[in-house]
């Protein structure tokens, strides 16, 4: 390490906590100079424990999302740490550019086991595939929908990549046939390395091969996922958000979809020149790390979710997560509106019909929700603070009473 970012070095002694899922206000975060750290969360979710070693680091998520503790560390041997505030981090980059993308690297591997993991357990989903061949998949629930433009963009995507594809002339026999209703919805090259997207536009097809980054200059974007012939809301992202970054980093075909959900003008980097701007513009990679950890926080809060029982419950920690995402502190009284409706919400907790329905009777018979212009309004947040710890609570008590039962 560069003695001019001024890193302090702290010892630990075996057995010794030094993070603690659920503490806030943290600074600093870690990189292992000498010893091993286990890494643990207080609910088994899809990593339920790591051991780490030199060159190893953590604590970074919660330190760059600004989130509380999302795991526990606690030092296994005798542990020297080299220990990096959070100011700290831009000039980490031009120190030790190396570590910079270490971290970035492991973070876009990690999202994408997640994102695939939160999939899985959502719907019940064994099988999760990448394959050239889903593309036909895609394009086919969007027509079948009636989602003309996102379904020639996969159809077309399908026929590039999978010319040989056994369903290539039944691709080709769609997009003719759809052709009329698609209309002049087109990417336009708006400026140097930005492109602006129409409303409802496709970006990227999940499964497609990619080579470049975005950033939200404005509008908004929806990141989806089509699985079990239902399509999934992964992320809804704004102004300064990056996305794509994992195909970029990976070389890996895309994990999901990217959907324009407004007018959206994007900054578009590809391999070339985001090599040159880690070099040249360390801020950007600085953003890229707090884009990363922010979402790798939220995606282990809905996998919290998806573990949650009761449907209704999970829409009101659906919406918890959304408030914590746009970091609206709960206060008493406090009023808030959503930027969706219950279509989406039932989507982003991935409900079935079946258990859709009553849970959002139930979810609306609470006074302090409104629909206006098909958006979510409520007048007092922390009733749904509130909720969301009864139901957990509740969850918490009956797992304690099974335990009980099965050791009697």
């Amino acid at each position: 390490m560069d003695a001019g970012l001024k890193l302090s070095l702290v010892k630990y002694k075996p057995g010794t906590y030094i993070i603690v899922e659920g503490d806030t206000k943290i600074e600093f975060f870690y990189i292992i100079k000498s010893g091993q750290v286990r890494i643990r969360k207080e609910v088994d979710i899809v990593e339920s424990e790591k051991i780490l070693n030199p060159g190893d680091f953590f604590g970074v998520i919660s330190v760059m999302s600004n989130h509380s503790q999302i795991e526990t560390a606690q030092a296994l041997t005798d542990v020297d740490l080299i220990a990096v505030h959070r100011s700290q981090f831009s000039m980490l980059i031009i120190k030790n550019n190396p570590v910079a993308m270490k971290i970035i690297r492991e973070f876009s591997q990690r999202m994408r086991f997640l994102d695939e993991s939160l999939a899985r357990l959502a719907l019940k989903e064994v099988e999760m595939t990448d394959d050239l061949s889903h593309l036909f998949d895609v394009a086919e629930y969007y027509a079948k929908t009636n989602e003309f433009q996102l379904a020639n963009h996969a159809y077309s995507m399908y026929v590039k990549y999978c010319p040989f594809g056994e369903k290539v002339a039944l691709a080709r026999h769609r997009m003719t046939k759809i052709a009329p209703y698609i209309g002049e919805k087109k990417p336009v090259e708006s400026g140097p390395m930005l492109r602006t997207y129409p409303e409802n536009t496709m970006i990227f097809s999940e499964s497609e091969p990619g080579d470049e980054m975005y950033i939200i200059q404005s509008g908004s974007v929806k990141i989806t996922k089509i699985i079990n012939d239902k399509e999934v809301l992964l992320a809804l992202l704004h102004s300064k958000d990056i996305f794509g970054e994992m195909a970029l980093l990976e070389n890996k075909p895309r994990s999901a979809s990217a959907i324009a959900h407004k007018n959206t003008v994007l900054m578009v980097v590809n391999r070339s020149n985001f090599n040159n701007m880690v070099q040249t513009r360390p801020e950007l990679i600085t953003r890229l790390t707090e884009l990363l950890s922010n979402r790798i926080w939220v995606i282990y809060k809905q996998l919290e979710n998806a573990l949650m029982k009761s449907p209704v419950g999970k829409l009101y920690d659906t919406l918890l997560i959304e408030l914590e995402k746009a970091r609206v502190p709960i206060e008493e009284r406090k009023a808030y509106s959503f930027d969706f409706g219950i279509e989406e919400l039932v989507n982003m907790a991935a409900l079935s019909k079946v258990d859709s329905t009553r849970a959002v009777r139930e979810l609306l018979d609470n006074k302090i929700f409104r629909i206006i212009d098909n958006k979510i309004t409520v007048n007092d947040i922390s009733e749904i603070d509130k909720q969301v710890k009864y139901f957990k609570k509740m969850q918490k008590i009956e797992a304690a009473r099974q335990k009980s039962t099965a050791k009697n």
